[in-house]
């Protein structure tokens, strides 16, 4: 390993111990950016990966609020300012059990680099919260928010930082997160939140962008490599926003998906998933992937009872790891390739161990990068920001065409960095050292700051 990089990595580990899913990130990128570093000393004379594997702020804060019991519960928020290199500060909210500074601060540093590769004007950041909305009521989760939002407020701005939805923060959420914030500020300012209704601001096709966006990235890939989308078999882990839309996708572009998740197991319909089913199950009654059995009896159900997914197991052409990060592991990876698995797509952050991606680079499988392939719905949320400052709305088709140009162009972006690299087809390290360069690049031209 070149010098500088083992050094780098070596004082992110004794700095941040005990932070496994923050080094694991950084470790992920600087290793992949071997290639540059070898080619130019300018990033050590001006100490850029010291400054780059170093958060600009970090907000922790205690949110206090009341269940329906009366009872008073308290979680913990926060909010990792990354970096404001090319932009205000940009990424999702995330509300879940397994949230901590590790997790918060591998989303932050992972959001610079996918920010980054949409040439958009945004900068990286990530927050959220140990809270978990699940089984919680509506006035629970919009008491939890109003709360949350009381402290969030004075560190946000529609130039300063600007949060969005991931993990458990969905339409509902944004919705009580940005009525708080007005009524605080007595003042409607549109972008401060995007992943907002489109009845008070939001976008089209946000919903759907992410998923969208995956396989767009997806269909630029396999084109590259002589092959297509078209007649396919996808599996899909989770079954949440990124799963349904990546699956809606794949259908038009003429694959079958048979294969969706969620934490407890999976269901397998060979015949292809019923998304208006799913659908039903998850975004109407917030309910689990077991239920499909209830509407499609001819359909199985894996129950998870490891720590690995049984979808992992079901033989297909493409898999899309949309649910959580380091989901997919070594022996996942070993028996997708077993099976025959052509091409591997992140939908979700980091989601695929570093020894698993590794497995799948040795073995010939086209592998689509969280931090490129995942990048249309900050992607479309930037967009959402720029109709906020406008105040003015683009149509379905307008927003989905310019999100598919985005993801195009990220993908070239990814193929011409790996080809510069001499590194060909190793799309992880040509969106790593495409992304590095453009914020190395910024932070030199900005000074000692």
């Amino acid at each position: 390993m070149n010098s500088y990089i083992e050094k780098v990595i070596k004082e992110a580990e004794q700095k941040n111990t005990n932070q496994p899913e923050y080094i694991q990130a950084v470790k992920e990128v600087l290793t992949s950016l071997e290639p540059l570093i070898n080619l130019n000393d300018k990033y050590e004379k001006n100490s850029i990966l010291e400054r780059m594997t170093e958060p600009e702020r970090i907000i922790m804060f205690r949110v206090p609020w009341v269940d329906d019991n009366g009872k008073i519960q308290i979680n913990r928020g926060f909010r990792v300012q990354y970096s404001s290199l090319i932009g205000p500060y940009k990424g999702g909210l995330r509300f879940h059990p397994s949230v901590n500074l590790s997790v918060m601060k591998f989303l932050g540093f992972e959001q610079i680099f996918k920010n980054a590769l949409t040439g958009l004007p945004i900068g990286g950041a990530k927050g959220g919260s140990d809270f978990d909305p699940k089984g919680k009521s509506d006035n629970e989760v919009m008491r939890f928010c109003q709360s949350f939002m009381t402290e969030l407020y004075r560190h946000i701005g529609q130039d300063v930082d600007v949060p969005a939805g991931d993990i458990g923060v969905g339409g509902r959420e944004i919705g009580y997160l940005f009525g708080q914030y007005k009524r605080i500020r007595n003042a409607y300012e549109g972008g401060v939140l995007t992943g907002k209704s489109v009845c008070y601001g939001g976008s089209l096709a946000r919903t759907e962008a992410t998923g969208y966006g995956l396989l767009f990235y997806m269909r630029e890939m396999l084109k590259q490599h002589n092959n297509s989308v078209n007649g396919k078999t996808v599996t899909i882990s989770g079954s949440g926003n990124v799963a349904i839309y990546a699956a809606q996708k794949a259908f038009s572009m003429g694959a079958k998906v048979v294969a969706m998740s969620d934490s407890n197991g999976c269901i397998y319909d060979e015949n292809g998933i019923d998304l208006d089913c799913i659908k039903e199950i998850k975004e109407v009654n917030r309910g689990r992937i077991k239920e499909y059995i209830e509407c499609h009896p001819q359909a199985k159900y894996l129950e998870k009872t490891g720590t690995n997914s049984p979808i992992w197991s079901i033989k297909t052409d493409i898999a899309l790891p949309c649910a959580t990060q380091n989901e997919l592991t070594l022996e996942d990876a070993k028996q997708l390739v077993a099976n025959g698995v052509i091409a591997i797509g992140e939908g979700a952050n980091m989601p695929t161990t570093m020894d698993a991606i590794e497995y799948f680079l040795n073995n010939n499988v086209l592998f689509a990068p969280a931090k490129a392939a995942n990048a249309g719905g900050v992607a479309t949320s930037a967009i959402e920001m720029s109709q906020n400052s406008m105040r003015y709305y683009y149509t379905f088709e307008e927003v989905e065409k310019k999100l598919d140009q985005i993801m195009t162009n990220i993908f070239k972006e990814c193929k011409d960095a790996a080809d510069e690299a001499g590194i060909s087809g190793n799309y992880v390290a040509g969106a790593n050292i495409a992304a590095f360069k453009k914020l190395a690049d910024a932070m030199i031209a900005q000074g000692l700051v």
